[in-house]
């Protein structure tokens, strides 16, 4: 689908599936609203999907992989080599997020939308990664587009494969300099309240990093009304990618998982180019990085979460799945008060 395509066909939650699926909780034998946000997980996903039949057995991760011109900088420990290596290395059980993946039964799909080499993951390559966006715009305006439709295609991929739920992920060296850009655009916060260590900078390191957003923040003047625009100028082919799987699972009435900082703000160029979308997104933790609570407040999302982790590739998101299935086996396998020869509680003022 076609960007504006896709943001016509997303439509508000069913009020209907929620309803049922809020009675169905209420009538099960235990205190109610009790599982507090486990119940609420379970409620959005029936008005995602239209139904209280809630399942979400068929599970996959989605690392959108680039390379961040940016690097040039030194605003980064390691060289863009990590970037193909550990992306080479999902598809192995090798890397964090993959070994993560096999505990909480869940597929992986990493994509190559713009690492500086060639691997063996899908290529959707836009180019052998993005410009240096302290001299020139990180991509073109064609660019940024494709990237977001890119993550489109492969959200209506994950649906024809028959998966259920998707979380996202990425890897790309670089690309919490280029998250912490379009943040503070979108958000217009102050560069240096959205920007971390990353990887584990040093001072130094930060300095850099903080110095190289304001030069090409200062050079391109992204427009904050206009997402691609910023995704174009100061993101990475990753980010917008990441954006347009949230796009995707939206109008395919698919529930997609927040990671942290980098897939919050492809969340949040996401909801900028469509509110309503923000309605299919779920929260899973609170990031370490700097801006992890104000992206989240951003969004209206309150993460179950905080375990103080910024690693990145989805491996946040992977730990809501235990969350979502102790929820759903409740909800699916408690009897009512009746078969347990007890009163219904009731909603009290």
């Amino acid at each position: 689908m076609k960007l504006q395509e896709t943001i016509e066909k997303i439509r508000p939650l069913d009020e209907n599936a929620m309803e049922c699926a809020r009675k169905h909780w209420d009538s099960i034998a235990h205190p109610l609203h009790s599982l507090g946000k486990l119940e609420d997980m379970v409620v959005q996903i029936a008005g995602i999907t239209g139904t209280s039949k809630v399942q979400a057995d068929k599970r996959v991760l989605v690392p959108m992989c680039a390379d961040n011109g940016v690097v040039e900088e030194g605003v980064t420990q390691t060289g863009q080599e990590i970037t193909a290596l550990v992306a080479e290395n999902f598809l192995c059980t090798k890397a964090a997020s993959s070994i993560m993946c096999k505990s909480v039964k869940c597929d992986i799909f990493p994509v190559d939308v713009g690492i500086a080499t060639d691997v063996s993951i899908l290529n959707r390559k836009i180019a052998y990664g993005t410009k240096n966006m302290t001299k020139e715009p990180a991509m073109t305006r064609e660019q940024a587009i494709q990237a977001v439709e890119t993550g489109i295609e492969v959200a209506q991929m994950m649906k024809e494969k028959g998966y259920q739920i998707i979380a996202t992920g990425e890897m790309g060296i670089g690309n919490t300099t280029t998250s912490s850009a379009v943040a503070a655009v979108l958000l217009q916060l102050p560069v240096e309240k959205m920007t971390g260590r990353g990887a584990g900078l040093s001072t130094e390191g930060l300095n850099r990093k903080i110095q190289a957003i304001k030069k090409a923040l200062d050079l391109h003047k992204p427009n904050q009304e206009d997402p691609i625009d910023v995704l174009a100028k100061v993101g990475g082919f990753d980010l917008a990618a990441i954006a347009g799987l949230f796009l995707g699972g939206a109008a395919l009435k698919m529930p997609v998982v927040i990671d942290g900082v980098i897939s919050a703000t492809g969340a949040l160029a996401a909801a900028a180019l469509c509110p309503l979308c923000k309605d299919y997104m779920l929260a899973s933790h609170v990031s370490k990085e700097p801006a992890g609570t104000l992206l989240l407040e951003a969004l209206g999302k309150e993460a179950p979460l905080h375990c103080d982790m910024c690693l990145g590739e989805g491996t946040g998101a992977l730990n809501l799945f235990p969350l979502l299935d102790t929820g759903l086996a409740v909800y699916h396998g408690m009897g009512d008060f009746g078969n347990w020869g007890m009163d219904a509680y009731e909603h009290l003022q």
